[in-house]
């Protein structure tokens, strides 16, 4: 399949079934398409919907959460998981404020260098908030490539699908639509075929979140957003497993979102 026949019918398959009523399409505003990608690490779509809409309400601009405190943002993010996202956003919103007079920045360098940001995240907000036509990968648009140009390889390592994708943006006037549509096009091909995703060299699967750090974290912060306790009472939470409940104040702890004083631990500042 040719390169050209290949972005007619993503686009196709786009402008047809795409999902345009996602909050974060309907936005430019680039603090927004940050907040979407930041919760979209590592989360269902539909899980983010719900959360987005109310963290956007609650925090409308990078200066709303910049001042907000660790433990109003904690709230509004808890039950979406991995909380230390929360955190970094909020420390990247600061950074915002303090470099860059609080607008997101456009270049990709001075995106990376942002808490929060890898290089994934900055390609995603240069072309969702910009229409820059940068070259990024995530499971879905794998998932679309490897199915239309690798159908029988395995391994297919991401050096192989950027030439692709540098192609098909030739072919595209807009890099904001080609990305919506190719996500939404490999999605579509994961719930119609055997995932090709599989068969990128970088693919890797997700840990269970029963019995999971994760888990234990998460048990931790919904307990201590209730107010500070105890090192053993936190611990009698669950005695069956207060091992793992041990490892995740540690960890808590070492990622900043939680802190002990006078006996009691409590949610950092």
């Amino acid at each position: 399949m040719s390169k050209l026949v290949f972005t007619k019918k993503v686009l196709d398959y786009y402008r047809a079934h795409g999902r345009h009523n996602l909050p974060w399409r309907k936005s430019t505003d680039p603090y927004e398409i940050l907040v979407s990608e930041i919760m979209l690490q590592q989360t269902q779509v539909d899980r983010v919907v719900p959360y987005f809409k109310r963290f956007i309400a609650k925090f409308p601009t990078v200066q709303a959460i910049s001042r907000a405190p660790l433990e109003m943002v904690l709230r509004e993010w808890s039950g979406l998981g991995y909380n230390r996202r929360a955190k970094l956003l909020r420390e990247c919103a600061k950074e915002i404020v303090e470099k860059h007079r609080g607008k997101v920045p456009k270049d990709f360098a001075a995106l990376v260098a942002l808490p929060a940001i890898g290089p994934y995240t900055a390609g995603a907000i240069r072309a969702f908030a910009f229409n820059e036509k940068e070259i990024f990968i995530e499971t879905n648009i794998r998932a679309a490539l490897i199915h239309h140009c690798f159908p029988k390889s395995k391994k297919v390592p991401d050096t192989k699908l950027t030439p692709i994708l540098k192609d098909c943006l030739v072919h595209t006037k807009s890099a904001r639509e080609w990305y919506s549509a190719l996500m939404d096009y490999g999605a579509h091909i994961k719930k119609t075929t055997e995932n090709p995703s599989r068969r990128s060299k970088h693919h890797t699967r997700q840990s269970p979140f029963e019995g999971s750090l994760r888990q234990y974290r998460g048990i931790i912060l919904r307990r201590l957003l209730k107010g500070s306790m105890p090192h053993k009472a936190l611990l009698n939470i669950n005695t069956e497993h207060s091992y793992f409940l041990e490892r995740a104040l540690r960890d808590l702890n070492r990622d900043e979102l939680i802190k002990k004083r006078k006996g009691k631990w409590l949610l950092a500042d």
